[in-house]
């Protein structure tokens, strides 16, 4: 196991890598004078200048790339202060550190996928399960009919009918909006709820889906009909042989999904209007703000390796033979 976790280890490290080379060079790409962006309108030479050697732009690019890879691992100085690592540079629009600037931000979007994922998860394989177990009954027609008609749904079109139902036609909800749990974990939960159900339900719709046809599928192995055949209840048979096998290609799956649950994360933030990574981003790229556009992109390919990286282990965990592969 602590071979299989390093290989995977290792190959993130790499492929982090390369998509931060590939970000840098593209950033660089663009025939855009940094310096000038950060400065601003009516700026004069000397502040032009000032500002061009405080943030490293009078140096060749391969220098800045070395320094911005090396302030990653080790921190960087600049005009402002040290930027401690992971250090991604200084936003041109505030002037704060780039990662300072998404550590703020990163709890909300954190909590909206961990959230969503845990709505879906139990929702999905839950009404997965009683959709086989009742297979070719009116309930398991039931729930394959909502399942097909509520993936037709998108979070930007169902967010707003769920705001309009819950919160300012009824008042059932309060409106959502960005708690620290820390300050208030009630009105954390109460303020994130609702994003959370929307998300859960366009997800969920896919999962039950998936859930039913892998649940279905592994009944038919031949184990299952020879514990079956054995005497044993029906019931154990379901959760004690068929119930594991259809979590691999589930498990699988979800590692695929993760950039999609991230997105709609994203989306998430922008029907809701909360101010989560999804809004710095767009808002940085509105502004020509290149260092925070870069870091955040950078931040969340590194979180959906990371959870890549976690999925791959629970999978080692449920198949032992994925370790060896």
């Amino acid at each position: 196991m602590l071979q299989f976790l390093i290989r995977r280890l290792t190959g993130a490290a790499v492929i982090m890598f390369l998509i931060g080379a590939f970000t840098f060079f593209l950033f660089y790409a663009v025939p855009q004078d940094f310096a000038a962006l950060s400065c601003g309108k009516n700026c004069s030479p000397e502040n032009l200048a000032v500002i061009r050697e405080n943030l490293g732009l009078d140096k060749p690019i391969s220098a800045q790339f070395w320094e911005f890879m090396r302030g990653i691992v080790a921190g960087r100085d600049f005009a402002v202060g040290h930027c401690s690592a992971p250090c991604l540079g200084v936003s041109f629009d505030s002037g704060d550190f780039v990662w300072d600037s998404i550590i703020d931000r990163f709890p909300l979007t954190l909590s909206l996928t961990v959230g969503g994922l845990v709505l879906f998860l139990v929702f999905g394989l839950g009404t997965g399960m009683l959709a086989a177990w009742k297979r070719g009954t009116m309930v398991d027609k039931a729930v394959t009919g909502a399942s097909v008609v509520i993936s037709s749904f998108q979070i930007y079109l169902l967010g707003p009918i769920f705001l309009g139902i819950f919160v300012y036609s009824t008042g059932w909800m309060e409106n959502p909006a960005d708690v620290p749990i820390t300050e208030d974990p009630g009105r954390w939960f109460m303020g994130l709820v609702l994003p959370w159900v929307v998300m859960a339900t366009i997800f969920t719709a896919q999962y039950t889906r998936m859930a039913r046809s892998t649940m279905i599928e592994q009944l038919q192995e031949e184990h299952v009909r020879t514990a079956r055949a054995k005497g044993m209840a029906q019931r154990y048979v379901f959760f004690r042989y068929a119930w594991r096998g259809s979590l691999i290609p589930i498990v699988t799956i979800i590692g695929m999904d993760l950039s999609a649950l991230l997105s709609g994360a994203v989306v998430t933030e922008f029907t809701f209007d909360l101010p989560g990574l999804g809004r710095l981003a767009v808002d940085s790229s509105l502004s020509k703000d290149l260092p925070l556009t870069m870091g955040v992109m950078l931040f969340g390919a590194f979180f959906i390796l990371l959870l890549n990286i976690v999925v791959d282990i629970a999978y080692a965990y449920i198949d032992p033979r994925v370790r060896l592969s």
